[in-house]
């Protein structure tokens, strides 16, 4: 609904040409805290963008501009899509282009959230189990990553190109907007609960501190080497805070050495403890006893194949809703392709989800999926000595270690290095996740252009709704569940990571490309809209909730939700020029 609404106005507004967005405007004005002379690169300029320019011509000269004009050519991405939208149908067929291209932007969505939860966090987890981490640590470290992984992908995909910057500003900042107000005040509606105040509190204080530091980031123009480290080292400070309060707590708890736990001291520190797993092992395991056969029996191996690549479970199917059936029928075979990619790996089955013959497949299709899709396809074409292609090199090893594994192994017993499949899972989803990401931002640059929109907007609405409508649906359900706490923790401490991360690597890794620093302008006013807003929200949760004794209500529910429609208002206004500076 998001998405028709938005694209709604997105088309009612950018065929009016007297119309312009409000970052646009602003391009021309100096960069705020840099001095004239300055002798460093510009990484991240808001100068004007030659691309832009493309929307001044006739609909006949659009083509003929894009594929000469060498600011029209993304790196990144395996499809140049300003070329699609100017190039491939006729100039009257651009609305019908658009469409094609916003079904694919939905599709990459959804790659992106299956690779995430259905292969990248199970391997997480399971390397883990094999690590054997405590839940705290492994919580805010592996939890985190896989949770945030389209995130911090995207957000590093856009800062690798000057041009797309503010959509890594505009995604982490409207995430972070989104997901502390749209999905707590939905969290709040759906079950009013007491906060855990003291990991409550913790959670905002760190993330108001990197919203604090990523402002002025913006406000000075620049980062170094020395900062940008500094700025991940707040995410190191922050798990070794939940490390520390879940040790002071359980020894508190053992202390005591009473069975029930006064209700004022377990709403304090409670959520730092194990929160007993929706879908733990043991439950997994007694679900499963149950249509286990009376009788042993070895299936076939191709059996054992054909059913390992079969995503739909039919006991989950009888269960489920049609709309959950259709659009599980829509994602099937999308999920198709990924398990023929990825392994996985589950510590809390009894076979840890060994498939012999599926396993060995991986063994060929992972290492030439990495090979094909990292930094988009840059080694697809390589030939060692030029003349011997790399593609067909790691096909043959594959082939031979899966030969090797096959003829060593059996169908029943999972062989003792199978945990070094979930690191190649891992290695797989992230490089795909990667692919995905930059993808995503490639097709919102070519909107930006073809809707004269600026980046951050995209970055804010888009961009940070694609990326965050799977972590408000499951903190929904985990509130109805009974778990609001789980959920509100969530809420927090996963947005920390996505900002610390995304901006962090992501200026991390320009500077190692680069050997310099790091310098960007806000895209205008709508950035310190954006920036400040965020700040607002985060400043009014520190104040309002322990104002109400940690108790959240709908009342508080329905004023966050209300503060997200007042603040995507002004934001859309400033972006179409209503709103701006005298």
């Amino acid at each position: 609904m998001c998405f028709t609404v938005y694209l709604s106005l997105l088309l009612v507004f950018s065929y009016h040409p007297q119309v312009t967005s409000g970052s646009h405007v602003l391009r021309n004005q100096p960069a705020v805290g840099l001095s004239k002379n300055t002798t460093l690169p510009m990484m991240f300029q808001n100068n004007n963008d030659e691309c832009d320019l493309v929307m001044n011509l006739s609909a006949a000269d659009r083509c003929a501009f894009v594929k000469n004009t060498p600011d029209c050519n993304m790196e990144d991405g395996f499809i140049n899509y300003l070329q699609v939208a100017f190039c491939l149908l006729p100039p009257n067929l651009t609305p019908l282009t658009i469409t094609l291209c916003i079904i694919w932007l939905i599709l990459l969505f959804i790659i992106l959230g299956l690779a995430a939860s259905k292969f990248f966090c199970p391997n997480l987890s399971a390397i883990s189990t094999s690590l054997h981490l405590t839940h705290n640590v492994a919580g805010v470290t592996f939890l985190a990553l896989g949770n945030g992984a389209p995130d911090v992908f995207s957000a590093m995909a856009a800062f690798s190109h000057p041009h797309t910057a503010g959509l890594a500003v505009g995604a982490l900042f409207g995430a972070g907007i989104f997901v502390t107000t749209v999905v707590a005040g939905s969290v709040a509606l759906v079950k009013p609960f007491a906060v855990a105040s003291r990991p409550f509190l913790r959670d905002v204080i760190f993330y108001m501190a990197a919203v604090f530091w990523t402002f002025l980031m913006l406000y000075r123009g620049t980062t170094t080497l020395g900062e940008t480290l500094g700025y991940l080292g707040l995410y190191v400070v922050y798990v070794l805070t939940v490390i520390i309060s879940a040790y002071i707590y359980n020894r508190q708890k053992h202390s005591m050495n009473v069975a029930p736990i006064p209700a004022e001291f377990n709403s304090s520190d409670s959520s730092d403890d194990e929160v007993p797993c929706l879908t733990g092992g043991t439950i997994q395991q007694e679900y499963e006893s149950e249509y286990r056969p009376l009788l042993p029996y070895s299936e076939s191996t191709i059996k054992i194949l054909l059913s390992s690549l079969n995503p739909v479970d039919n006991r989950k199917w009888r269960r489920k809703s049609w709309s959950w059936r259709v659009l599980k029928v829509l994602k099937t075979p999308l999920e198709v392709l990924l398990l023929l990619c990825i392994p996985v790996v589950d510590p809390d089955k009894e076979d840890r989800n060994w498939r012999r013959p599926l396993n060995c497949l991986h063994l060929i299709t992972a290492p030439l999926v990495c090979a094909l899709t990292f930094q988009s396809g840059i080694y697809g074409d390589y030939m060692i000595q030029g003349q011997f292609p790399l593609w067909l090199l790691i096909f043959l090893l594959g082939l031979f270690l899966s030969a090797i594994v096959f003829c060593t192994t059996t169908n029943e017993c999972p062989p003792k290095y199978h945990p070094l499949f979930a690191l190649l899972g891992f290695v797989v989803s992230a490089v795909l996740i990667s692919a995905a990401a930059s993808e995503v931002v490639s097709l919102l640059h070519m909107l930006g252009v073809v809707l004269s929109l600026s980046n951050t907007v995209l970055g804010l609405t888009l961009l940070a709704w694609g990326n965050s409508i799977g972590d408000c649906f499951s903190d929904i359900t985990i509130a109805r569940q009974g778990y609001p706490r789980m959920a509100i923790s969530a809420c927090f401490g996963g947005i920390i990571f996505n900002m610390l991360f995304g901006v962090g690597l992501g200026c991390l890794v320009q500077m190692v490309q680069t050997h310099s620093y790091v310098q960007f302008e806000a895209e205008g006013l709508l950035t310190w809209i954006l920036a400040g807003s965020l700040g607002l929200s985060l400043v009014l949760s520190f104040v309002i909730v322990p104002l109400c004794r940690f108790h959240l209500g709908r009342a508080y529910g329905i004023f966050l939700i209300v503060f997200y429609a007042i603040f995507l208002l002004i934001a859309l206004l400033t972006e179409f020029g209503k709103i701006h500076i005298v």
